[in-house]
């Protein structure tokens, strides 16, 4: 495996996904990248930029992502920063004057449909059959196409200038109208941006779930374009499986799901570190046991079949303990996973649950193989000092009712392993003496 870097400075900027993310996700979704970025480089203490040079960078990027959007005043006074200016150039006052007039002429075009959606006596005889709605519209209100695109359009304008929550809904009013297939596919991509970026979680999770069945329906027959749209997909959820506890167990489930593991190993190994945060955090959380040990044995599983294609020090953890069973390069792992966690937008909330949990994953493994334990040993082991290594093992002898005590006399914890019947004994070496008699058939047949 390749060696740790020298420091946790060193592992943050070696292991940056900022780059890999960036080309999977819409333009207004990266802009809280950059923001956390900037933020990093203030000092928390003094409030002052500790490096002016990258703060600049950081700075002509926002205002390289935003200058094709409609966020016209924001963009100006990113120009301004950087040109040094008080006042912006006419250009962009003639480009907000544009942006305002097409916004009323949209909002003209759509002004007769919005009301009649708000209508109960219109609404109420709407029915899920499409066609026939905009034949009941079209007859009884005159409605017509282009009012319907108009809907559409203005959508996607309201999204351009940074108004989230507007074009959220009139790309939901588009939809339960719109009979073209394309069109509504590209309006729930819209919707999902929307909730996201408004940090509107619950309906976030209805549009992800819309835009799952799109992929696995419409993109069947066509498999490029289906692995590009589910790694997309793959990319925008981050959001909502770090900052919406009802979303772990849902979104590991896609991520789990046959298409989407694949597209992850073939087309973004990075998102390994997100899926390894997300089932080793998710363990006092997950509501089936079960469920839980199979995600952990497949991340294990994934990460060794992808160490050629991707590491870093999260991966290299759960290689180091889960499949070398080597204590102190999982210890030397943890402390620089933490520094990454906390140098990442979506893990840095999170980075102090990962290391407590990670650490029941050392502490369990290293009991499995061991009656006895100095606590000094176990303390190195979990990286806390003696003392406080002592308090967070009673901890978890008490909330986990592990079979275990502390030997304050020797210095040590010892475990209680119960020694399985003649009967458990029996069906374990039967187990094994199948599956060699499976490996040596094999080998047979091979030669």
């Amino acid at each position: 495996m390749a060696s740790a870097p020298a420091n946790g400075d060193t592992a943050v900027s070696e292991h940056d996904l900022m780059l890999k993310l960036t080309q999977h996700l819409d333009r207004h979704m990266i802009f809280p990248l950059l923001e956390f970025s900037a933020g990093q480089l203030v000092d928390e203490e003094s409030g002052e930029v500790k490096d002016e040079a990258k703060a600049r960078e950081i700075t002509q990027a926002k205002y390289s992502l935003l200058k094709k959007t409609d966020m016209t005043d924001y963009v100006a006074n990113l120009y301004c920063e950087l040109e040094g200016l008080e006042e912006p150039p006419a250009e962009f006052a003639d480009k907000k004057q544009k942006v305002f007039s097409q916004l009323q002429k949209y909002e003209q075009e759509t002004s007769k449909i919005i009301e009649l959606l708000e209508r109960d006596d219109v609404v109420n005889n709407l029915r899920s059959d499409k066609v026939a709605n905009l034949e009941f519209l079209k007859r009884e209100h005159e409605v017509t196409m282009e009012m319907v695109n108009a809907l559409f359009d203005l959508g996607n304008l309201q999204y351009s200038c940074g108004n989230y929550g507007d074009a959220s809904e009139m790309l939901y009013r588009f939809r339960v109208l719109s009979t073209d297939n394309d069109k509504v596919a590209y309006a729930t991509w819209g919707r999902l941006a929307c909730e996201i970026l408004t940090m509107n979680w619950e309906s976030a999770m209805e549009e992800l779930q819309k835009v799952r069945e799109t992929i696995d329906t419409r993109l069947s027959q066509n498999p490029l374009a289906q692995l590009q749209h589910r790694t997309a997909l793959i990319h925008w959820v981050l959001f909502p499986l770090f900052n919406f506890e009802k979303a772990r167990e849902p979104i590991l489930e896609l991520f789990f799901n046959a298409g989407y593991i694949n597209t992850i190993q073939a087309n973004c190994a990075w998102i390994l570190r997100y899926l390894a945060v997300a089932v080793i955090t998710n363990r006092s959380r997950a509501k089936n046991p079960g469920i839980h040990q199979k995600q952990m044995k497949d991340i294990v599983r994934i990460v060794k079949q992808e160490a050629y294609e991707y590491q870093d020090p999260v991966t290299r953890f759960v290689h180091a303990l889960c499949i070398d069973f080597d204590f102190e390069e999982a210890q030397r792992q943890l402390v620089l996973a933490e520094e990454v966690l906390r140098g990442d937008f979506f893990l840095l909330g999170h980075a102090d649950d990962f290391v407590d949990s990670a650490r029941h994953l050392i502490f369990e493994s290293y009991c499995k193989i061991h009656s006895r334990i100095a606590l000094g040993d176990l303390s190195a082991r979990l990286g806390l000092n003696a003392e406080a290594a002592e308090k967070w093992i009673v901890n978890l002898i008490r909330d986990t009712r592990l079979d275990a005590k502390i030997d304050y006399k020797m210095g040590t914890v010892v475990m209680n392993h119960p020694p399985s019947s003649v009967y458990q004994q029996v069906i374990e070496k039967t187990k094994g003496g199948f599956f060699r008699t499976q490996v040596l058939t094999a080998a047979i047949a091979k030669s």
